[in-house]
């Protein structure tokens, strides 16, 4: 008898919990409903807010290739070594601190190709990227960086005009908010029309945050070539004003 009792309230305790977890999902259907019928499509406004500001970059950015070949991926490695070392200790003299060479990418490759239907491997090369960064009150010392990098038997890849990390945030926050005051403008000017007023803000997202360094200079030749074009190409150039641009999508609701 009791364990009829144990199992009829048992019973009992189930069905109430069934019932209230329908009658939850019920709650939480009926607002989700609501709350997509307050946001009919025709009553909500979506406006793309676009800025660009002017930045002066403030980094020069001389980059290197150092590649080296071995009979084995060791030899590759430690002939490849010996040329950045000798880079790293030319810039160094120049009154530079470690920190401003930096190793963009290195990696060690088996030599292969394709020949008569097969693969044929000979040997390894080595790759290794290097930038040095100097400030542009120092770009007078560009010519002497790619000096040290030559002579040590490193190659020039290309020279940029770029902003620091602290840089790019301070303009990309200047751009963005400008952008986000651009789209409530627009919002406010396209309501106004349709006689009717800007609501809450329903989404918003950041589409685009235009920045990219501005290369001065790129190797095209051989190692001559490049350092007398390189040299010739950063002579007496002065880092002018760059736009950067964003772009920011909102949507409002209209009433």
């Amino acid at each position: 008898m009791k364990g009829g009792l144990k199992m009829e309230k048992s019973v009992q305790i189930t069905l109430i919990i069934v019932i209230g977890m329908v009658f939850l999902g019920l709650i939480g259907i009926f607002a989700v409903t609501t709350f997509l019928d307050g946001l009919n499509p025709q009553d909500v406004l979506r406006v793309n807010g676009q800025a660009t500001v002017e930045a002066v970059p403030d980094l020069v950015t001389v980059y290197f290739n150092v590649e080296t070949e071995g009979e084995t991926s060791v030899e590759a490695k430690d002939a490849n070594s010996e040329i950045v070392d000798d880079l790293i200790v030319g810039v160094l003299k120049l009154g530079f601190e470690r920190k401003d060479i930096v190793t963009q990418n290195f990696n060690i490759r088996e030599n292969c190709e394709w020949k008569n239907d097969q693969n044929v491997c000979d040997g390894y090369e080595a790759v290794h990227s290097v930038k040095v960064e100097m400030s542009t009150d120092e770009s007078d010392k560009i010519g002497d960086v790619i000096d040290a990098g030559v002579d040590a038997g490193a190659m020039i890849s290309y020279i940029n005009f770029e902003l620091s990390k602290d840089l790019q945030n301070e303009y990309k926050a200047e751009a963005m908010k400008l952008a986000a005051e651009d789209a409530r403008i627009k919002a406010d000017a396209v309501a106004d029309g349709l006689d009717k007023d800007v609501g809450k803000l329903v989404s918003v997202s950041v589409d685009n945050f235009g920045y990219r360094p501005w290369m001065m200079y790129e190797s095209v030749g051989g190692m001559e070539d490049s350092v007398s074009m390189a040299k010739e190409a950063v002579t007496n150039i002065q880092p002018g004003e760059r736009e950067i641009s964003a772009s920011v999508s909102a949507s409002f609701k209209l009433k």
